[in-house]
């Protein structure tokens, strides 16, 4: 007799349906994480359902990618790629996985870690201005060794998390006899860095480990002499504008001066370079990067998708880039000694004010006056710029009274994760006032890196609109099955009091493939959905998406950035350059709305049709149907077509009060579908298929 425990699962195997969704590309992991220009790089990938991946998908046309055999590939850099960061995917038979990150190098050796190098006595020597491209030992540590210079100055960097690897480094630098000389564990978010002069020639050994010794993750570790980026100032340039900066940093060459700023590690140089902003950011809705910006917290984050601007390389040989805000008017730096309220800095508006928090309990007063009554727009940008501080702003008037404070800002839904420790918001003021400003730091620190920009102005209504792909839980690419959809979420970060419809349209669809235009109506969030016909082709590329709006007679566009999840856990997200999209097998079904475009009475209902098209022999079952993120004020009571059934009558109730517009909305519809990856199996568990339905467009009117 078996146990009853036994009995009571394989009961339960065969009673409740299986719960996978049909297969799709999930990319885990490559190694190594980096590669140089000119040269090739022979990869392993590791991920799942990746049955038939033979080819890569890259974001740059100069690098590209040889099958050698299952789940390896040489990738070839050309001398064109520029140095920075590089979107992967992998391409096969379901479809396009989610993008991981390849670090492109340039001048630097490369090299792969050889094991055994697990302590001191095995300690493999690398030369200097090296990447080694290594992976960390469970319960084990691994060691190199590397000849300095007396007075040489070297920087120790160790890209995990920010090239998406799990690995929680740490650091630590000895003598050749074993002194301990600095270590580090947490610098950018949760990636090490340590900054070292060389006392005296030799040999000097580096210890790098898991901080939980757990094994098997990837790690990419710059040993150079080369200059490297600590900070540039001003942060914000106006667009069109070529101004000076002063870059602050190590090894930044004969013509640098030293410069004292509170901070780890030895003092800092700083040179002087010319910078220029191109309007196209501002204009379009835009932020460019050469390196993607994942340093921003422990986890990657979406943090960059409010900000309108661009990473700068201030010298053709250093290792790393920094972000800067392009705007629209002209950059007042912040002067000190403005650290009481008695002494604050004078400004007028509107106001783009660049500083920092020089040392620890410093806070930054700015006085202003008000010539006009109404709603004004205060936002701080630390975060965005890859500043370390959390600041905070206080706003008082003329008598002391407190008249607003200001904290954190953005949109945190599911895996996408756009809250910041940065303020926004919007203040009313009164004319022929004068306010004071108060921005510090939440935690009273400071330092070369508690950078911060200041922006006080007139309301602009604008928007941010960024779009990332359902997958849940894990990561996933955008593939569309032949004869049904696939969507995406689409975030909106509304600015200064903007509540316009925004319609979202596609640019680059392949034959075959559509798109409804679909409005957001004053709204944060919303569900794009996109259609692949059944006699489709095959294909895999990259597309747009566009928002448009008109806000005071002018009609804006701004780019749909693109972000993806990175991990499984949720609020890990981070921005890539393209959206790439896949179409592929034919779906087991089909769901539309008809009609596709409907007019509906503010507290009224939508009566609207749900058909289903079976494409698959066989398929008799039911399928469930509920709202698939309704707008706000619109509500549906789930309902079901019936086992072998073509369509099921769906209601949409329109809350009373629900501003008038059109509003684009779609359902999901669930079925267990017996399904098998080999097509000629003859045993195809139930498998829960989610598709949703192509949309529908309802206009609210008013009786």
């Amino acid at each position: 007799m078996m146990p009853r425990t036994t009995t009571l699962l394989l009961l339960m195997s065969l009673t409740v349906p299986a719960q996978a969704e049909l297969p799709s590309i999930r990319f885990d992991r490559i190694r190594p994480l980096g590669a140089s220009v000119g040269q090739t790089v022979d990869v392993e990938i590791a991920g799942a359902e990746i049955d038939g991946v033979e080819s890569l998908l890259f974001d740059h046309p100069g690098l590209s990618a040889e099958y050698l055999e299952e789940k390896k590939f040489r990738i070839t850099v050309s001398d064109d790629v520029p140095p920075g960061t590089r979107d992967v995917r992998l391409v096969g038979r379901f479809g396009v996985s989610n993008p991981r990150l390849l670090a492109i190098s340039r001048g630097l050796q490369e090299v792969p870690e050889q094991e055994p190098n697990n302590d001191a006595a095995t300690a493999q020597e690398i030369p200097l201005n090296a990447a080694v491209n290594g992976n960390s030992d469970g319960n084990g540590e691994d060691f190199f060794v590397v000849s300095l210079l007396a007075g040489q100055r070297v920087t120790i960097n160790c890209l995990a998390r920010r090239l998406e690897s799990e690995m929680d480094a740490s650091l630590e630098l000895t003598s050749e006899t074993g002194q301990l000389l600095a270590s580090n564990g947490e610098y950018y978010g949760a990636d090490p860095f340590i900054d070292f002069v060389a006392s005296a020639a030799g040999k000097y050994r580096i210890r790098l480990n898991d901080l939980r010794f757990r094994g098997g993750y990837p790690y990419r570790l710059i040993v150079s002499s080369r200059p490297h980026i600590e900070t540039i100032h001003p942060r914000a340039i106006q667009a069109g504008q070529s101004v000076e900066v002063e870059v602050t940093g190590r090894n930044l060459g004969s013509s640098s001066q030293p410069v004292s700023l509170p901070g780890d590690g030895p003092p800092l140089d700083a040179i002087r370079r010319m910078a220029t902003a191109a309007p196209g950011p501002l204009e379009n809705g835009l932020f460019l990067f050469s390196e993607h910006p994942t340093g921003h917290s422990v986890l990657p984050t979406a943090a960059t998708c409010t900000l309108n601007g661009f990473q700068l390389r201030p010298l053709d040989d250093a290792l790393n880039a920094l972000p800067i805000l392009v705007c629209e008017t002209p950059v007042t730096l912040e002067v000190e000694n403005n650290d009481s309220p008695d002494k604050p800095q004078l400004i007028g508006l509107p106001a783009v004010v660049s500083g920092r928090f020089d040392r620890p309990r410093d806070g930054d007063w700015f006085q202003f006056e008000v010539t006009e009554n109404g709603q004004y727009g205060f936002e701080v940008y630390s975060e965005r710029i890859n500043g370390k501080a959390d600041p905070f702003v206080v706003i008082l008037d003329d008598k002391d009274n407190r008249v607003s404070e200001l904290d954190d800002y953005g949109h945190r839904i599911n895996a996408f994760d756009g809250h910041l420790r940065d303020p926004s918001g919007s203040v009313g003021l009164s004319a022929g006032r004068k306010y004071r400003v108060l921005v510090k730091d939440r935690y009273s620190r400071g330092g070369a890196r508690f950078q911060y920009v200041l922006s006080i102005r007139k309301p602009q209504p604008d928007w941010f609109a960024a779009a990332i792909h359902h997958q849940n839980p894990g990561p996933g690419g955008a593939t569309i099955w032949k004869g049904s959809s696939t969507y995406l979420d689409v975030v909106i970060h509304q600015r200064d009091g903007f509540n316009q419809p925004i319609t979202i349209t596609a640019e680059g669809l392949p034959a075959g493939v559509t798109a409804v235009p679909t409005i957001i109506n004053n709204n944060s969030r919303g569900t794009f959905v996109i259609t692949a016909e059944p006699d489709s082709a095959d294909w895999t590329g990259e597309v747009t998406l566009v928002s448009a709006a008109e806000v005071d007679g002018r009609k804006l566009r701004r780019e749909v950035r693109p972000y993806a999840r990175c991990w499984n856990q949720n609020n890990s997200s981070r921005p890539s350059r393209r959206l790439a999209l896949a179409v592929r097998e034919r779906a087991p079904f089909g769901l539309s709305i008809d009609p596709p475009q409907i007019t509906v009475v503010d507290g009224k209902a939508a009566e609207l049709t749900v058909r289903a098209t079976r494409h698959q022999d066989g398929f008799a079952a039911k399928i469930d149907l509920r709202g698939l993120n309704l707008p706000s004020g619109f509500t549906m009571s789930n309902t079901t077509i019936a086992d072998n059934g073509g369509a099921a009558k769906i209601t949409i109730n329109v809350q009373n009060g629900r501003p008038p517009g059109e509003y684009t909305m779609t359902v999901l519809g669930q079925a267990q579908v017996p399904f098998s990856k080999d097509p000629k199996a003859e045993n195809r568990p139930n498998t829960l298929v989610s598709l949703p339905a192509s949309p529908v467009t309802i206009t609210v009117v008013k009786e």
